[in-house]
């Protein structure tokens, strides 16, 4: 873990930015707006050789993050589960923005979160892309659930219409990823790579390529323990828990599952994979998280060489 002279944690709300320095003990706020933004790299400029550490909101972090990264900035963007949890753990109790920055900076001290490569412009529309597709799929799922309990014909047909719209709307956006994808050449040669492993189809290499920009740049332990298909130990004592997956990118997780259970059935290195550890006793469920972990660090291979998967090569 790398060691940095100061710690920079920023706090980040829809209009403003709360900021706290470490060890110099500086807070002061800005605006969240275009002009704010200059004059916190202004204030920041000589500290440009700390670590600026933000939480990921889903949304409103990353402007801030892209401004201050382009600046010259090392930024890292951190789980604020994470951050809650060790305010908690060293009794900072009360939650205020200034307060919260604080706490974001004393988090980036202790831990030292790896400085990882932000979205580009176009990487990040694409992730909106993605992001609306599952918006639009949560919708029809549930509207369709409203539809079998409904008794009114007035409000199904209601329903009806919204999830005729739905469905359209789900097949716009499928086109939008498609049109993203061809119009770049280095996504379109990722994406033939991707769907060359046997289980990976559109959705699940559209997921990882707007999801996860590190495959192919981290190890396989690494690129497991960041989408979260990573065991985990339970022990203690002379106790021996169950070991568990937790954390990471939730959406990457989710569309490997899909692929691990195409893969699990289909695929000539898995398929055999997953027979073996469901005859050795394994759950079945423990048995399909070790494919899907066995599928990414594959996908991860096949990246990183820049070569199609090959039975005997994955």
């Amino acid at each position: 873990m790398a060691d940095y002279p100061s710690y920079i944690g920023v706090d980040v709300s829809k209009s403003w930015l709360d900021v706290h320095v470490n060890p110099s003990g500086d807070s002061f706020r800005v605006e969240y707006t275009a002009s704010g933004l200059e004059q916190l790299v202004s204030r920041l400029s000589k500290l440009r050789s700390g670590l600026l550490v933000l939480e990921a909101t889903g949304k409103y972090e990353a402007v801030a993050a892209a401004s201050l990264a382009s600046s010259g900035f090392k930024v890292a963007v951190v789980n604020p589960r994470q951050v809650r949890n060790f305010a908690h753990a060293t009794g900072r109790l009360a939650k205020t923005d200034r307060l919260d920055a604080e706490a974001i900076a004393l988090f980036g001290e202790a831990v030292k979160p790896k400085v990882r490569p932000l979205p580009n412009e176009q990487e990040a529309q694409f992730s909106e892309l993605l992001a609306r597709r599952r918006q639009l799929i949560e919708m029809l799922v549930s509207e369709n659930n409203r539809l079998k309990g409904v008794a009114s014909r007035k409000v199904g047909r209601s329903i009806k219409v919204h999830i005729t719209w739905l469905k359209g709307a789900l097949g716009r956006a499928d086109d939008d990823l498609s049109d993203a994808v061809e119009s770049s050449p280095v996504w379109r040669a990722k994406e033939a790579l991707l769907r060359s492993v046997p289980g990976v189809g559109k959705v699940t290499s559209i997921t990882l390529l707007a999801g996860l920009p590190e495959l192919g740049s981290l190890s396989s332990k690494e690129i497991a323990s960041l989408v979260g298909v990573a065991p985990m130990n339970r022990d203690s004592g002379l106790m021996r828990g169950k070991r568990t997956i937790s954390g990471g990118r939730s959406a990457v997780r989710t569309a490997l599952f899909m692929a691990a259970l195409v893969a699990s059935r289909r695929s000539p290195q898995l398929a055999p994979f997953y027979q073996r550890l469901v005859e050795g006793g394994k759950p079945k469920k423990v048995a399909l998280v070790a494919v899907m972990r066995k599928l990414l660090i594959t996908l991860n291979a096949v990246i990183a060489r820049g070569t199609p998967w090959l039975p005997q090569k994955a």
